[in-house]
């Protein structure tokens, strides 16, 4: 090549570098975000899962979006993390959209209703059955975005001062739980109570409530419950695979490059395998804890379950009858479900019972 081509090739390559520069840096701006949390820093899970999260946006991001997490009540409460985000007070924030049912009772089904979806089931309805696209149609009426970051998995009952031995032990009975399951409760005469995690041992300490769920073994301990409530009930059947959510301001998340969101997806999905990985991996060893200082662990009565199942599917059919969001999304969820335990029956419940069976001749 002669001289004054190659110093001509040279300056055509410069210059195609110098225009590609600022297409990246576009793409990449510097943001300083802030996400408040429904969950105090003690519960590791579900507050780490935030931390997770921002740490994978910043380390994608060459630490140009930059995400500070609050734990609940450092911002806002707990309980108004949601209202936050939606008023643009933070950006966004991480939060169970069942703490809102009294907004809408439609806000349930984005995190779990009674006699639902387990974890497994939540991930394949969001992602392919869906449930993201359905429950942010109905999220825009609060101008948020939701996106999964998080899942407990199956959870537990919860701790009572007293004995469930029938249905009619729930009448009159103070119970602190999340979500759509404390209206089921209603129709057997419980008293259900709204409290953050934070504050339930107190409540159970001072006899203000008499029984209260949270989440499971790992985090339960934690909260010292064993130590106010002798009784541990299982299963939580309002709970089968409980869904947390990064809900981002509606603005804030439209005006994000695309490369932005896509980071913010992976990031969320990052936290929401962590967090089910996290539960897992720690409640067995915690159940063992809690059953060797002297918990009494126990079923719920068949009784109960099946007084339970009725009142749910009763008040599904009520409330559908009169609002057509919660219409949507109960048809949708429960069809999938359906369709979901066909195969688990063949495959993965065979599995799993024949193997509960057996785990000790390993």
């Amino acid at each position: 090549m002669k001289r004054r081509e190659f110093i001509r090739a040279a300056g055509l390559g410069l210059a195609a570098s110098a225009i590609g520069k600022p297409a990246v840096a576009q793409s990449m701006p510097e943001l300083k975000w802030r996400c408040t949390s429904s969950f105090p820093k003690s519960l590791d899970a579900l507050y780490g899962a935030s931390e997770v999260f921002a740490k994978a946006v910043s380390e994608a991001t060459d630490n140009k979006f930059q995400i500070q997490t609050f734990a609940a009540g450092e911002l806002v409460p707990a309980l108004q993390a949601l209202d936050a985000a939606s008023n643009a007070t933070v950006e966004m924030c991480h939060s169970a959209s069942y703490y809102h049912v009294g907004k809408d009772p439609t806000f349930a089904f984005g995190t779990a209703v009674p006699f639902g979806l387990n974890a497994r089931m939540q991930n394949a309805w969001n992602q392919f059955g869906g449930g993201i696209e359905l429950m942010n149609a109905f999220y825009k009426k609060y101008n948020v975005f939701g996106i999964p970051c998080g899942n407990t998995g199956c959870q537990m009952g919860g701790w009572f001062r007293k004995e469930i031995k029938e249905p009619a032990d729930f009448n009159g009975l103070k119970f602190r739980i999340g979500g759509y399951a404390g209206r089921v409760l209603q129709k057997l005469g419980c008293v259900p109570q709204q409290i953050a995690g934070g504050d339930l041992f107190a409540a159970l300490e001072k006899g203000t409530i008499d029984a209260a769920e949270w989440v499971g073994p790992y985090d339960d301990e934690r909260l010292g419950l064993q130590k106010v409530a002798p009784f541990y009930y299982y299963p939580g059947w309002w709970e089968g695979g409980a869904v947390l959510h990064n809900f981002i301001n509606l603005e804030k998340w439209n005006a994000l490059t695309p490369t932005y969101q896509s980071i913010v997806r992976s990031a969320s999905e990052r936290a929401n395998s962590w967090m089910l990985a996290k539960y897992d991996a720690s409640n067995p060893a915690a159940l063992k804890r809690l059953v060797a200082s002297g918990v009494k662990l126990a079923p719920f009565p068949p009784a109960v379950m099946d007084a339970c199942l009725t009142a749910a599917l009763d008040l599904y059919h009520e409330v559908a009858a009169i609002n057509p969001d919660f219409k949507k999304a109960f048809e949708s969820t429960f069809a999938f479900r359906n369709d979901q335990y066909l195969w688990w029956q063949v495959a993965e419940y065979t599995n799993d019972t024949f193997l509960i069976r057996n785990r000790t001749k390993v």
